[in-house]
């Protein structure tokens, strides 16, 4: 058994670990920006707080339809049908260009999601300065996620992981310039404006190196991108798309709007308040890059498996990298933990945000480990095409038990809950019960999945599996 296990992490690791490090310079941008701001003021913060939630709400839930190309590429590469695979990443690239033009028009017009904030009339400006720059930027963001996608699908993070890795060099300085200004250039300090440019500029950069890429690499000639027919729109390709996009992005959606839509809350109790909100959200995020690259790289061999038509593999797979991905996410969680303390100050020395975060921080270990084990889940779900039980079970556990409850907590019950129960303090205990309940019902989902697959060793068609 643990040679089985041993053998499965040695396949695992290998793609992960450029998964992790791409997804750990994708968190450095926000990273970078609340260092930046933490050390501005609580109006600065706060701004970046709401206008990342309002960003991360429409981006993550448009990213997770476009990346229904990982699971559909990641099987027709595991059956060597090669220029399938280059059609489905051109109907993906489609799909992204349309898809951006309703997140736009969303960013553009923030007014509900101020709206939900109550956010004070500066904070609401800096706002809307803020998502203006990002709303450009959102094209190149998806188009970037179809490269990501497709990459990892066929076994080629490294390559999104360079790329990742220069955008984040390039976002750094861009920050720092156009936050603090630079008067020997005529730059003005830009504040929260600076960062959303500098996330702009770094993004269509980046995304226009990864166009370069794909079209000069010999690599991806066995895929025939540049064959007649193959950019052509495809309403029979699209709709499988949509039939298995729409559902992960919509499970991304209510998972990651549990969690943005608490710091537009949370901003309700004050400046300090969502400021030690968005540093302990930061690190949240940040230790969520090691489950997620796990994750990411585990639902790729499994797609594969499933495509070669060795199911006994996939199976094994599957289970192998869930197990490995909650034992490491307990050890990192615990060592947060022990050490919250100076991890604060790293982020800031004013004493009342280190106050605000210091017992938000407390509950990092549990909540770090339940979001490992059902994003784990989640992602081999989707590597066997079943998306849409598992959007209910989110929907129930994260919206209803983590938000619902933590807003019941915060500003409902009052006086009847000891005060370490209330305000900030009530959404984090919500939404970690709330993702436990997840984990639990989505790692049952898989067992009741994989007991009603085939024992058949033979090749499949990939066209046949069904989306559930």
């Amino acid at each position: 058994m643990m040679k089985g296990f041993r053998a499965s992490v040695q396949r695992i690791v290998p793609l992960a670990w450029p998964v992790f490090i791409g997804q750990l310079a994708v968190l450095g941008f926000g990273t970078v920006d609340t260092v930046l701001m933490a050390r501005r003021s609580p109006t600065d913060l706060a701004a970046l707080a709401v206008g990342s939630a309002s960003y991360i709400t429409v981006f993550i839930g448009l990213m997770g339809i476009v990346l229904a190309v990982s699971p559909i590429v990641g099987q027709l590469f595991g059956a060597q049908r090669l220029r399938e695979v280059g059609h489905q990443a051109w109907q993906a690239l489609w799909l992204a260009l349309g898809l951006a033009l309703i997140g736009c028009a969303l960013l553009a017009f923030p007014a509900p999601f101020l709206a939900l904030a109550q956010a004070s009339p500066p904070v609401a400006e800096k706002v809307r300065g803020y998502l203006l720059a990002l709303a450009v930027a959102l094209p190149a963001s998806l188009l970037f996620t179809v490269y990501r996608g497709f990459n990892v699908a066929v076994s080629r993070p490294k390559a999104v992981m360079a790329l990742q890795i220069g955008g984040l060099a390039l976002k750094i300085p861009l920050s720092v310039a156009l936050v603090s200004g630079v008067p020997a250039l005529g730059i003005p300090a830009l504040d929260v404006l600076g960062c959303g440019l500098s996330t702009m500029i770094a993004m269509w950069v980046q995304t226009l190196i990864a166009w370069l890429v794909l079209r000069r690499d010999p690599f991806y000639h066995r895929f025939e991108l540049a064959a007649p027919g193959q950019r052509a729109l495809h309403l029979g390709s699209m709709r499988a798309l949509l039939r298995l996009g729409l559902p992960i992005g919509m499970s991304i959606l209510v998972e990651v709007t549990a969690f943005a839509f608490m710091a537009i809350f949370i901003s309700r109790l004050g400046e300090t308040a969502v400021a030690g909100h968005q540093i302990a959200a930061n690190l949240v995020s940040l230790l969520f890059m090691l489950p997620m690259g796990l994750s990411n790289a585990t639902s790729t061999l499994v797609a594969q498996r499933i495509g070669a038509g060795d199911l006994r593999d996939a199976r094994r797979l599957g289970w192998h990298g869930m197990q490995f991905t909650l034992m490491l996410a307990l050890l990192v969680g615990s060592a947060v933990f022990a050490t919250r303390t100076q991890v604060l100050q790293i982020y800031t020395d004013n004493s009342a945000v280190v106050a605000a975060a210091m017992p938000l921080l407390a509950w990092v270990a549990l909540f770090h480990a339940a979001d490992a084990l059902q994003t784990s889940a989640a992602f081999v779900l989707r590597a066997w095409r079943i998306a849409t039980w598992p959007l209910l079970i989110f929907v129930l556990a994260l919206w209803g038990v983590g938000l619902g409850g933590g807003y019941t907590l915060a500003f409902t019950l009052g006086d009847a809950l000891p005060t370490d129960w209330r305000g900030a303090n009530g959404f984090w205990i919500a939404s970690t019960v709330g993702l436990t309940v997840a984990a639990f019902a989505l790692t049952g989902l898989l067992a009741w999945v994989l007991a009603r697959q085939p024992k058949s060793a033979e090749p499949i068609d990939t066209t046949l599996i069904p989306t559930t």
